[in-house]
């Protein structure tokens, strides 16, 4: 199997100065079977403690500043961040807990009791709320018994059914953003945690052209996919991953199916790998055959062209905006750019997908500690797709690529 511009390293496609920092070095202790997580064998441990209590401490000037007593957190990355209790619920109809952050210092954790014993692992146990029965009305008078008379909540993740029920027993205010502005920053033990991430990914993609040979489907690649990303200390997938040949390419999001490549066609593939909780997300666009046809050697070239002019630029005060802009405009100047039909990038940490956006309707600017996708591509319904993607951090001056 062959495919221009390398064979998955970290720096394939950029131009003289961007090449990612230690990234080499971090996919040799990958393939050296080194461990990538950084507290191997460790869930929680307490020398992480105070790194939670300092968010909450932040989360709680914010909320006197704003003039509120309370946020009810019921999104669970949020209360992962806050807490480190439980960063998945089972369902989008069930929840593992929520957390009351409150401006006097008494947080609770509030949960049912299947988990009692991972929440006294991390939180005193006087402010463990847990409840069975009748639960909101019980919340409810707990925060009346902490003189709270009203509460506000995540607009964006509580159901309409749950405000409801808790309603009857308490003012609740919708809120967004509050926990989410503080996540938009990455502290240094969150970007040690990304790099590492990245250098998983990075170690599979270089594995992949031993796995798309001719006659493997997309889902057959996909599993594939998943079980490299085990072997090199992936906790789970950081989202399903995307694997399509030829015309199914040409769907950013397509889902694995029985289309096999063949000794002359285009795979993308699109995933990502958790470690220590926080997220990978990589794209890169092979060819299965010895020689690659013109129209992807020119697709790719023009699409790690837009990659490199917003890379080029990406640094403190720049517009979401006018990311997306640069590498529109250099598609433009191709005349292709109504084949870019997505935006340039998204935020990433412990989701897959957070703020901010990098799209044409987005409002904002890039400031130090942001983590960003970089992935623009081009599609053709009756041929197929190509992108490329990096993870970058934005520094002082430029970014970083991880």
């Amino acid at each position: 199997m062959g495919r221009p511009h390398g064979r998955g390293n970290p720096g394939d496609g950029l131009p003289p100065g961007l090449k990612p920092t230690q990234a080499e070095k971090r996919v040799a202790g990958v393939d050296a079977g080194v461990d990538m997580r950084l507290n191997p064998g460790m869930e929680n441990a307490n020398d992480t403690t105070h790194v939670y209590a300092a968010r909450r401490d932040r989360l709680r000037a914010s909320l006197a500043a704003a003039g509120h007593e309370a946020l009810l957190v019921s999104h669970a990355a949020n209360r992962y961040y806050l807490s480190g209790f439980e960063l998945h619920d089972a369902q989008c109809n069930e929840s593992s807990g929520m957390l009351l952050i409150t401006t006097s210092g008494r947080d609770q954790l509030l949960t049912d009791p299947r988990f009692l014993d991972a929440a006294r692992r991390l939180w005193p146990q006087d402010d463990i709320f847990i409840y069975a029965s009748n639960r909101y009305q019980a919340m409810g008078e707990l925060f009346k018994s902490m003189g709270l008379e009203k509460i506000l909540f995540e607009a964006k993740s509580l159901s309409y059914d749950t405000h409801a029920l808790l309603s009857e027993h308490m003012d609740m205010i919708p809120c967004t953003g509050f926990v989410e502005n503080l996540r938009l920053y990455k502290e240094p033990g969150e970007i040690e945690l990304l790099r590492r991430s990245c250098a998983v990914n990075h170690a599979v993609m270089a594995r992949l052209p031993d796995v798309l040979l001719p006659g493997i489907t997309e889902a057959e690649a996909a599993w594939e996919i998943e079980k490299l990303f085990r072997k090199f200390g992936a906790s789970e997938l950081s989202f399903p991953s995307i694997v399509a040949v030829n015309e199914n390419a040409a769907m950013p999001h397509a889902v694995p199916g029985p289309k096999a490549a063949t000794d002359a066609s285009l795979v993308l593939v699109d995933v990502g790998g958790r470690l220590d909780g926080y997220c990978s997300d990589q794209t890169r666009t092979f060819w299965v055959g010895d020689t690659p046809s013109d129209r992807f050697r020119r697709t790719l070239d023009m699409v790690q062209e837009a990659q490199n002019a917003a890379l080029a630029a990406i640094r403190p005060g720049l517009s979401y905006r006018d990311a997306y802009m640069l590498a529109k405009n250099a598609f433009a100047a191709h005349g292709v750019d109504a084949a870019f039909t997505h935006s340039l990038g998204h935020g990433i940490g412990l989701e897959t997908h957070e703020a901010p956006s990098l799209s044409p309707y987005a409002e904002g600017r890039l400031s130090p500690g942001m983590v960003v996708t970089v992935e623009p591509g081009l599609y053709d319904a009756a041929w197929g797709g190509v992108r490329w993607e990096y993870m970058v951090l934005v520094t002082d001056d430029g970014c970083e690529i991880l």
